[in-house]
């Protein structure tokens, strides 16, 4: 099966490698638009993060502005794929900045670090770095092996390696001391990581990888960063970081220049992926494992005292309760008091559990239109422990 979809994919694609550059971002705007309206669990992720990242400091409005440019950014990264299978020289689209600090590191042998994240199309990186200079990156394969082998082939057209997570730490030192650079796309969300640390306003789970191989080698981690103007690339390479007696420390700094770049330019990130995911599958039922929810409670204050059972099996997560104004609980959660049913309706995208004691299914239909995956309804929050625990 997986090779007919390989097939079927190829077949499909296949016009869109002779097509311009500025055609496939017309192209992506419409798609990315359809995507927005006709693929919801894409939309509500990318609302509910958006609404999340309080360092942003966004209005609703343009909250919704910014995940209808973010997938159209997703759509164009998309169709550019095939077209870049075809390209024999990337600096008819890229260009570096200040290539300069890291080349010249090369040239004297000594190994760099870049960090980046899943800005416009991330691929730019890989490919405009390897046409100037011999490096390497970390790739995660998906599950159709005959698709991942082509996308291996594409990355590695100009001379790069591309290596799988499992032998990551090995291989990125035998690298930077042979002097190559190190590519490590850092801005997933890792709860198996063990640090974690503030990310556009939410504690986020983070590998420490580049922290740590700069410690261990002494090499610089540079963050690389990429912005689209009418069809063209242009790459950044901030000032080397150097190594830290703390490496968290190190990765801190890191982190706080690659979120400088997003927040100049929200809608060139992917926010569609969990980045603030707070727990590995396991402990929870998967329709239940979010990172932000709302729990809706009746005029029952006996009710309320499970808030701090549900803070226990959600211990990081975002957590809002709308209790009745007159009631009230020290649990470590935000406390929404309202005063009538109308109070609940709330244009509010962070959540996307909602967990409903009340049963008014118009509060649910509101939630469900906005950002939430899952909107459920208990007869008391026990029941709701009972169900979200595995």
């Amino acid at each position: 099966m997986s090779f007919i979809n390989y097939i079927l994919f190829r077949f499909f694609t296949f016009p869109l490698q002779y097509l311009p550059y500025k055609t496939l971002h017309r192209l992506g705007n419409v798609l990315g638009l359809l995507v927005y309206y006709l693929y919801p669990k894409y939309r509500k992720r990318a609302l509910s993060n958006l609404a999340l990242a309080t360092d942003l400091h966004l209005s609703p409005e343009q909250i919704v502005a910014t995940a209808k440019k973010s997938l159209q950014n997703l759509a164009i990264t998309a169709l550019e794929y095939p077209r870049l299978s075809r390209e024999k020289n990337i600096h008819r689209l890229a260009t570096c900045l200040n290539p300069e600090p890291a080349a010249s590191l090369i040239k004297a042998g000594q190994g760099v670090i870049f960090f980046c994240g899943h800005q416009t199309n991330w691929e730019i990186l890989f490919l405009e770095g390897t046409q100037r200079m011999p490096g390497v990156a970390i790739g995660r394969p998906i599950k159709n092996h005959y698709l991942y082998r082509w996308i291996t082939a594409l990355r590695e057209k100009f001379g790069g390696t591309m290596i799988r997570p499992t032998d990551a730490y090995r291989q990125t030192f035998r690298a930077l001391k042979q002097g190559k650079f190190v590519g490590i796309v850092g801005d997933q969300g890792m709860p198996d990581s063990g640090f974690s640390c503030p990310f556009l306003g939410r504690e986020a789970w983070t590998s420490p990888l580049p922290a740590l191989l700069s410690s261990r080698t002494g090499c610089p981690v540079m963050v690389a960063t990429t912005q689209r103007d009418l069809g063209k690339y242009t790459i950044h390479y901030s000032d080397p970081i150097l190594p830290k007696e703390d490496p968290h420390e190190q990765m801190r700094e890191i982190l706080a220049v690659f979120e400088a770049s997003i927040k100049e330019r929200p809608h060139e990130w992917l926010w569609i992926h969990n980045r603030w995911k707070q727990q590995q599958p396991g402990k929870l039922r998967k329709k239940f494992r979010h990172d932000a929810m709302a729990l809706i409670f009746p005029d029952n204050p006996e009710a309320l005292l499970s808030l701090e059972e549900i803070r226990q099996l959600y211990p990081r997560e975002h957590i809002t309760a709308f209790v009745p104004a007159h009631l009230s609980s020290k649990a470590p959660v935000e406390i929404k008091p309202y005063l009538k049913a109308e109070d609940l309706f709330a244009l509010d995208y962070r959540f996307k559990l909602i967990v409903d004691f009340t049963g008014n299914s118009k509060l649910q239909r509101h939630y469900a239109g906005l950002s939430a995956l899952n909107v459920s309804s208990f007869t008391h929050p026990k029941e709701f422990l009972a169900h979200a625990r595995r």
